[in-house]
């Protein structure tokens, strides 16, 4: 390397990596849990992936998420799933059909399959199935504690949305087409099967 440890004229201009996706765009994501070291053998939370808040008494996994393709590749996003509440079971719940969601999403399972193979894909054996595990998610936005906006991941696209259909057959038009192309969409996503649950998506 020939750059000067004090000059920084060659140095790469800083990345936009900041910038709010818009609300609404459909991307595939890599999700890892942030470890809390929290765990409640009476509920099954082990692992250490679950975090407290000394602040609420709330229990989530704090959960953080890689874009694997598409022209907002290797972006990066957070969010909580809600796992306790002392405030009631809406949050709960609603962790509870976030993780669903993803799951139907990540093994390919239509969300009104009820046959013995979806019920199955549908349950982990520990929270460390969701670490890595790789779905189409839609991006929202929210204020943060500053008032400003952030992207957060709160809906994971299923198998019965038209949306997920497209990416499967590579006609979403924001994929970013691959390196010295002629300019063809990228690969699809290429899911493995049902039982699966860590299905590889195409760079």
């Amino acid at each position: 390397m020939n750059q000067a440890w004090n000059d920084f004229n060659d140095a790469d201009p800083q990345q936009s990596a900041f910038d709010v996706l818009p609300r609404g765009t459909v991307v595939p994501v890599r999700m890892s849990l942030q470890p809390g070291g929290y765990d409640d053998p009476n509920q099954g939370w082990d692992g250490g992936y679950a975090t407290y808040s000394n602040d609420t008494g709330a229990v989530y996994l704090a959960a953080e998420f890689i874009v694997t393709g598409g022209e907002y590749a290797k972006r990066k996003l957070w969010s909580n799933i809600g796992l306790y509440s002392p405030k009631g079971p809406t949050w709960a719940q609603m962790g509870r059909s976030f993780i669903r969601a993803a799951l139907n999403s990540a093994r390919r399972v239509n969300p009104n399959d009820n046959s013995p193979q979806a019920a199955a894909a549908r349950r982990i054996h520990g929270f460390r199935e969701l670490d890595g595990l790789e779905f189409l998610a839609r991006v929202d936005v929210e204020k943060d504690a500053k008032g400003g906006e952030r992207n957060v991941i709160k809906n994971a696209l299923e198998p019965d949305h038209p949306e997920y259909a497209a990416w499967m057959a590579g006609e979403v038009p924001n994929k970013t087409p691959p390196a010295g192309g002629n300019g063809a969409p990228a690969a699809p996503p290429t899911m493995q099967p049902a039982v699966a649950s860590k299905p590889s998506w195409a760079q």
